[in-house]
């Protein structure tokens, strides 16, 4: 029998790919399966037993406000720890949110319990780490931009925070667990590019190894029937938007078109995109255009499709503005084949310039 809500036991019992216990623990599943209480209870759980503070990352600094506290414990409160209120206090000038609990069992008064904290201020938390060493687990809720809204260098800001808070207590580096939960947004968001998730997930992935990290990819009937059975939901049934929220489907891919042609390629061109070279080739009896993760390095055409990608083997594309109209007709009729979704990405990015 299916359980209503998720439960995250299975996910937390994993070592990760080489055997051993993993850092970084990913979740996604539908929207309301109920991921971010249960991790959210876990945290305070611990808390409570003695176990050490928790730690909650938000992607900008204006999200540290006074509403952290609410955000956090609201449900929890109210289903599992009846009796206690945590509030929020800002901290040194807004850097950090401090988070208090009161009302526990035998503990007069308020009690420091966690910490919020911004990716896109790491220098804030660098100077502050001394004062996040009792931080023993990290929640990274919505870890997933639904509007592809990521910080500029989002993950070497993230690294740099937990390395922050993992030292201390006589420690050049402890054991900080983060547990990152989402919803099925984009297969190449930066944290599973970065990864090497998005070449390794398939639809029906439920569990995920990796080097330092396990992933669980699950769907909840019970709350896609909920959003489904939704009289505002019913009411907007054909937007794709209900297909993320309910489904299970990454709302901003199409996988249409990923597969490669059978036959002898011609090569046409390199194009680079985020740092990473992509090769063009025209495979003429089938009529298409092919990307993959192949270029042919002596191939002297090439292109760039962004100025951070442009160096001085590279030709920016409004350059070669014939080139690119003639993709965009291949891409408008149909007559594009892709390896894997960052080919499909680099192309779309190449297309849409302006």
């Amino acid at each position: 029998m299916e359980k209503k809500y998720y439960d995250g036991t299975k996910l937390l019992s994993l070592q990760d790919l080489n055997g051993q216990k993993p850092e970084i623990y990913i979740c996604t599943t539908n929207r309301t399966a109920g991921k971010t209480t249960y991790f959210n209870k876990l945290v305070f759980s611990k808390f409570l037993k003695g176990q050490g503070k928790f730690g909650l990352i938000y992607r900008y600094k204006d999200e540290l406000d006074d509403k952290v506290s609410e955000r956090f414990f609201k449900d929890i409160g109210a289903l599992f720890f009846p009796g206690i209120t945590v509030t929020a206090a800002r901290q040194s000038k807004g850097k950090y949110i401090e988070l208090f609990a009161e009302g526990m069992p035998g503990i007069p008064g308020a009690v420091s319990c966690g910490y919020a904290l911004a990716i896109n201020t790491p220098d804030d938390v660098k100077k502050n780490s001394h004062l996040f060493s009792d931080i023993n687990r990290l929640i990274f809720d919505e870890f997933e931009s639904e509007s592809n809204h990521y910080c500029s260098r989002e993950i070497e800001k993230l690294m740099s925070v937990h390395t922050s808070i993992a030292r201390g207590q006589g420690k050049q580096i402890r054991y900080v667990p983060i547990y990152m939960l989402g919803n099925c947004i984009s297969l190449i968001n930066p944290y599973f590019v970065e990864m090497g998730i998005t070449e390794r997930l398939r639809d029906d992935t439920v569990f995920l190894r990796g080097d330092g990290f396990v992933l669980e990819q699950n769907f909840y009937a019970g709350a896609a029937k909920a959003q489904l059975e939704s009289g505002f939901n019913r009411a907007l049934s054909q937007n794709k938007y209900l297909a993320y929220q309910a489904q299970n489907v990454y709302l901003k891919d199409n996988s249409a078109f990923v597969e490669k042609p059978e036959g002898k390629p011609r090569y046409i061109g390199t194009i680079r995109y985020n740092g990473t070279e992509y090769g063009l080739k025209e495979y003429a009896s089938a009529g298409v255009i092919y990307c993959d993760t192949k270029p042919d390095q002596s191939f002297p055409y090439k292109l760039a499709v962004t100025t951070e990608d442009h160096n001085i083997n590279y030709v920016m594309l409004k350059q070669n503005e014939t080139f690119i109209k003639n993709m965009r007709w291949f891409f408008d009729h149909g007559a594009f084949r892709f390896k894997d979704l960052r080919c499909k990405e680099a192309i779309l990015k190449m297309l849409a310039y302006r």
